[in-house]
């Protein structure tokens, strides 16, 4: 609720151009370098039809099954877009949405009524992605993922009418390091992964600022961020199962990892900025 409080406050200010500004020379609005903090609301939509692969040979190939001795798929329980509740599949609690904050570097350069800029920005949230794969045992094998931190820059061009206000649309390379995890039910195999890892990927959106006095600015932006994140694996050993064990079959041992490599966000966020 603070944050949608916040947001709010920041819309309001963004589209009414306050009148003390209206007595000022805008002619420079825009123009020039500018620090800038902010924050707000990061969406993370469910990844509907994400599934766990798996390479049970350890060629490097993925999309292989994971059979019992009866020749039965061991995974025919299925797959939910989320964290597991249970071992059976039975639902999944969705993926976790939450705040984020960042700081923010850029540069405007205004022509006439039109500015052109770049932007470099670092921060974070807590919003995590989740899948989970169900075995017949039954057992559960959740895959998460967040960023610790993250990464981008960007163009931007807008359109200012006159100053004092200023509409854009922006886009740029975005970088993550990601703090993925695994947890599972099983207690019978043992499970190795690679912890974290780094992905790089893309951000755009849109948004816009109000300048409230002539160095000071409220702005309010959508940035939706996709970070391509294929690296963590998870090596499935003999533990304590027995020789017979589905992941053991063929070969001693089976890797898995997520079917999507995509870490796809939404965010809603307000910004103060201060111009040089």
């Amino acid at each position: 609720m603070k944050t949608l409080s916040l947001l709010a406050i920041l819309a309001a200010s963004t589209f009414a151009v306050p009148a003390f500004a209206q007595d000022r020379d805008m002619s420079q609005d825009f123009n020039g370098p500018y620090i800038s903090i902010g924050g707000g609301g990061t969406l993370q939509g469910n990844d509907r039809g994400e599934s766990v692969i798996f390479d049970t040979d350890r060629d490097g190939t993925y999309g292989d099954q994971v059979t019992t001795v009866g020749g039965a798929n061991a995974f025919s329980t299925g797959f939910c877009n989320g964290a597991a509740t249970s071992s059976a599949n039975i639902g999944c609690r969705n993926d976790k949405d939450g705040p984020e904050y960042f700081g923010r570097l850029g540069f405007d350069k205004r022509m006439g009524n039109f500015v052109l800029g770049a932007v470099i920005e670092g921060g974070r949230s807590v919003a995590r992605d989740s899948v989970t794969a169900f075995s017949t045992t039954p057992a559960s094998y959740t895959f998460s993922r967040e960023a610790d931190y993250q990464a981008n820059a960007r163009l931007r061009a807008g359109y200012t009418p006159g100053g004092g206000a200023l509409f854009y649309v922006t886009g740029g390379g975005a970088y993550a390091r990601l703090d993925n995890r695994f947890s599972t039910s099983n207690g019978a195999n043992s499970f190795a992964d690679n912890g974290k890892t780094k992905g790089w990927g893309y951000a755009a959106g849109g948004g816009a600022e109000v300048m409230v006095t002539s160095n000071i600015a409220l702005g309010l932006e959508y940035l939706y961020t996709d970070i391509k994140d294929n690296d963590f694996v998870v090596n499935v050993g003999p533990g304590t199962a027995p020789a017979t064990n589905p992941f053991l079959l063929n070969g001693g041992g089976t890797d898995m990892k997520r079917s999507s490599d995509n870490f796809r966000t939404h965010s809603v966020r307000g910004s103060l900025s201060f111009r040089f």
